[in-house]
C-alpha cells in the first residue's frame, strides 16, 4: 500500500494547514511554524513526521530566499553555522537513543529557556554582551542545530540570538531564511540514510503541500509589512512564549 492509499483525511488536513503555516512563519510571521511541530507529531508520530515537515521546511526555505535573499547579514550565519552542523550530528546520536516523548519534553525544555533568554536580551547590556562574543554564537549555534535535528524546532533559539544583535526586520528574516536553508539541506542525507524518515513517496507527499507553502509565503509577506520593528520584537516574543508552552503542555 502506497503512503497516498495509507493516509487518512485528518492527516491531509494536518499536513495541508502545516504547510500553510511554514509558509507564513519563513516570510516573517514568526512561530506559526512551532505550531506544526506538535501537531504533525500527533498525526503521523514522533519521528515519522519530522522527516515530513524537513522537506516543507526546505521548500520553504527556497521562496524565502528568493524573496529576502539581499537581506541577510552573513556574519552571523557564518558566526552561527560551524556549530550548529555540530549540534545536528549530536541530535543524530540522541535521535537512536531516545524516545519520542523525552524529544518532545526535551525541545519544550531548551525552548522555554531560550524565551527566558529572549526576554532578558530586551535588556540592552544584555543584549550587548550576547552579540558582541563570538562563542555566544557559536553556543547558539550548536543548541538550534540539536534542536533542528530533533524536532525542527530551532527558531525560536535563533530567534534569541538573531534579536539580541537588534538588526533590522527583514535582515532578521533573510539571515533566518539563509541560515535554516543550509542547516536544513545539511540534514536530508541524514533524515534519509540513517534514520531513514524521508523516502520518495514521503517526499512526493511532501510536493502535494507546495501550493499551500506558496500560498502561506504569499499571505506571510504581506502580514510582515504590516507590523512596524518593535512591533515586530514584541510579536516574536509573544509566540515563541505560546508555541513554548503548547510543546510542553503538549
Amino acid at each position: 500500500m502506497s503512503i497516498f492509499e495509507s493516509i487518512t483525511t485528518e492527516q491531509w488536513a494536518w499536513l495541508l494547514a502545516s504547510a500553510f503555516l511554514i509558509g507564513m512563519a519563513k516570510a516573517g510571521v514568526k512561530g506559526l511554524g512551532m505550531f506544526v511541530v506538535p501537531a504533525m507529531a500527533a498525526a503521523f508520530g514522533g519521528k515519522v513526521s519530522v522527516g515530513l515537515v524537513l522537506p516543507l521546511l526546505s521548500m520553504a526555505d527556497v521562496f524565502a530566499v528568493s524573496y529576502y535573499r539581499r537581506d541577510a547579514e552573513w556574519k552571523y550565519i557564518w558566526r552561527l553555522l560551524p556549530a550548529a552542523m555540530v549540534g545536528v550530528l549530536l541530535g543524530i546520536w540522541v535521535g537512536e537513543v531516545v524516545d519520542d516523548a523525552f524529544f518532545t519534553d526535551m525541545i519544550a525544555f531548551i525552548i522555554i529557556a531560550s524565551l527566558a533568554l529572549l526576554i532578558l536580551q530586551q535588556n540592552t547590556r544584555f543584549s550587548d554582551m550576547m552579540a558582541s562574543y563570538s562563542w555566544v554564537g557559536a553556543l547558539f549555534g550548536a543548541v538550534g542545530g540539536f534542536t533542528t535535528m530533533i524536532g525542527n524546532a530551532a527558531g525560536p533559539v535563533m530567534a534569541v540570538y538573531l534579536l539580541s544583535t537588534r538588526i533590522p526586520k527583514n535582515s532578521f528574516i533573510g539571515t533566518t531564511a539563509w541560515f535554516f536553508l543550509v542547516i536544513n539541506l545539511f540534514k536530508f542525507p541524514f533524515h534519509i540514510w540513517v534514520w531513514e524518515t524521508i523516502t520518495w513517496q514521503s517526499f512526493l507527499l511532501n510536493l502535494t503541500g507546495l501550493p499551500a507553502i506558496a500560498l502561506g509565503i504569499f499571505i506571510g509577506i504581506r502580514v510582515v509589512k504590516l507590523i512596524p520593528e518593535q512591533a515586530f520584537r514584541y510579536f516574536v516574543i509573544v509566540m515563541t512564549a505560546i508555541v513554548s508552552l503548547r510543546l510542553l503542555l503538549g
